[in-house]
């Protein structure tokens, strides 16, 4: 098992402020993390409170709420995420 994987984190709308500025212009940064890392491993990093994300698609398929706290990530994932979002 390798020491570490490469995804790539976007993070849409009002979590793109969490980003390092250098990377908000493209809501997203490459990260090498450990193989058993789950989406809170990947967020907390970069201060986004795990309620804030409401929408999480890997790889463009939904990641239910229930499996955040387990589901690990493969290389070259691309992990999305949105906030909730209100209007009319």
């Amino acid at each position: 098992m390798p020491a570490t994987i490469r995804v790539t984190l976007k993070l849409y709308a009002s979590l793109g402020k969490h980003l390092p500025p250098d990377h908000r212009r493209s809501n997203e940064i490459t990260l090498d993390v450990k193989p058993d890392a789950v989406m809170a491993d990947l967020v907390e990093p970069f201060g986004v409170p795990p309620p804030a994300c409401f929408l999480v698609l890997v790889n463009g398929v939904f990641l239910p709420p229930s499996q955040r706290p387990t589901s690990t990530f493969s290389e070259g994932d691309v992990i999305a995420i949105w906030p909730p979002v209100a209007g009319g």
